[in-house]
């Protein structure tokens, strides 16, 4: 069995239109790769871990049992007794595009690091196959946090831990593009796996196309790269092997808020079983194009299908 474990933060979820119809629910984009990969990965093949800190709250309570029903271990979820998940609001256009506005300033996982417990959780990342974490994940840290949580990833790395990540650039959540960039540079020599989105790079990075983006990380020293490119499916490559995996079609696009994530999901349940590129592409274009046909960024799990 290959143990991962996904760290980052779940918060809760409203999404409708302001001063009307309101769907309350949670989400973060480490969260719900971890419960769509929770649910798509035989339990017999992939232990799916999550690492994070919630509040004492009601909330937090209820959103921590529901991972548990989605078959996501929480042994390393921290429980910080002073603060409280943090916020967000999704406003939809008429294409299913969306926009967020957050209140996560003093979120229980933004102090992850400093709760007393993470030493315990420190001590047991050296011991999962992979960890998989976020440009958010990294972004929601104090500065010396930050810096803290990428020395302990590569000293993972270099014990063989492979380090799984998705760039998901968030310009909000970053003081400057310099910032994040040599956040960024500081992890990327240590990362096995890279699962990019295309609008995301050429943001932070001005690729003019996948293929800057693919030569960029491989002389980062990334192994493996996945440039995510929306309804046009996805580029891998690795070392001199480049695989162009065509994307699902979808007569009619709801909500596109966690395509990326589930396309992650997806692609982690069969690469975590040894599948090939091109089948892991597959399954993650699938998985992708199942979500953004209903609306949230958690659909409902009767939903979550890989067939093949």
């Amino acid at each position: 069995m290959k143990t991962i474990a996904l760290l980052g933060e779940c918060m809760i979820e409203l999404n409708g239109q302001p001063f009307g119809d309101m769907r309350q629910t949670y989400g973060g984009d480490s969260l719900n790769t971890a419960t769509y990969l929770a649910r798509v990965a035989p339990p017999d093949a992939v232990r799916v871990h999550y690492l994070t800190a919630l509040g004492d709250d009601p909330l937090s309570r209820g959103m921590k049992a529901r991972w548990q029903a989605d078959g996501i271990d929480t042994r390393h979820v921290l429980t910080d007794p002073a603060r409280q998940p943090g916020l967000y609001l999704i406003q939809l256009d008429a294409t299913g595009e969306r926009t967020f506005l957050y209140w996560r300033n003093q979120s229980a996982a933004r102090y992850l690091l400093q709760h007393p417990g993470w030493p315990q959780v420190d001590a047991a990342l050296a011991g999962f196959d992979a960890i998989y974490l976020s440009g958010i994940s990294l972004a929601i840290l104090p500065p010396a946090d930050r810096e803290r949580l990428i020395d302990r990833l590569a000293a993972c790395a270099a014990q063989g831990v492979q380090i799984h990540f998705d760039g998901n650039y968030r310009p909000a959540l970053w003081q400057s593009r310099d910032e994040t960039r040599a956040a960024y540079a500081r992890l990327l020599p240590h990362v096995h796996l890279a699962l990019m989105t295309d609008d995301d790079e050429r943001a932070l990075w001005d690729d003019a196309d996948a293929d800057a983006t693919i030569a960029r990380l491989q002389a980062a020293g990334v192994a493996k790269i996945v440039v995510k490119c929306g309804a046009d499916g996805a580029l891998y490559a690795a070392g001199g092997e480049r695989i162009a995996v065509k994307g699902e079609t979808v007569a009619r696009v709801v909500d596109t808020t966690s395509a990326g994530d589930a396309f992650n999901a997806g692609y982690l349940a069969r690469y975590l079983q040894g599948a090939e590129p091109e089948a892991c592409c597959r399954a993650g274009n699938r998985l992708a194009a199942t979500v953004i046909q209903h609306k949230g960024a958690i659909i409902p799990a009767e939903y979550c299908r890989l067939e093949g």
